[in-house]
């Protein structure tokens, strides 16, 4: 019985895991901003965490068990690494690889918010918050959203997929912000 219950544990972060990646277009990839407003950057990323804090999810689960798994092909843009050079001798330097990272984390999280695993539950502050940085960060147009399609069996899991997807954008944002804000006070 172990292993069963093991796998129902695990199947919400592996789900996430095999959802198809948006198409990529043709267009270049967005290109953060040479003059970025560290200031307002700053305040929206606030803004955003702020949003999240308030969120109250439909039902928790304090005693869950999450095993998290590792993809560093697949997981790329939902996480601020070490080799992102987003560190502080860096940024005073060279902050155009950090700010990419970002843009392409602000992106997939707008992307995720406005796909079939938020149709149930569309949160509008978030995504215009979202919308209002990507906006301050990004120089050239982007890529226009390209939701995620989520397969039907994976309907019953939609709110452990939201769950976990609120949790990462948590992570992602609170790191933003501690870039943005060290950018703010040295600018």
């Amino acid at each position: 019985m172990a292993p069963l219950r093991l796998l129902c544990l695990c199947l919400p972060a592996l789900l996430l895991l095999l959802l198809p990646a948006p198409p990529v277009s043709a267009a270049p990839a967005p290109v953060p901003a040479p003059g970025t407003d560290w200031a307002a950057c700053k305040d929206l990323s606030r803004e955003l965490s702020r949003l999240l804090g308030t969120l109250k999810e439909p039902h928790s689960e304090p005693n869950r068990v999450q095993i998290a798994v590792e993809d560093p092909e697949g997981d790329c843009a939902t996480r601020i690494r070490c080799s992102d050079a987003c560190d502080p001798p860096t940024l005073d330097t060279n902050n155009t690889r950090c700010l990419r990272r970002i843009l392409q984390g602000l992106q997939h999280y707008r992307d995720l918010l406005g796909s079939e695993i938020f149709k149930d539950n569309r949160l509008p502050q978030l995504v215009a918050t979202l919308d209002r940085l990507l906006g301050v960060v990004q120089q050239a147009p982007g890529r226009p959203c390209q939701a995620p399609t989520t397969p039907t069996w994976a309907e019953p899991l939609l709110p452990h997929l939201r769950h976990q997807a609120l949790e990462r954008l948590q992570s992602f944002t609170t790191v933003m912000s501690r870039v943005f804000t060290y950018g703010a006070s040295t600018r």
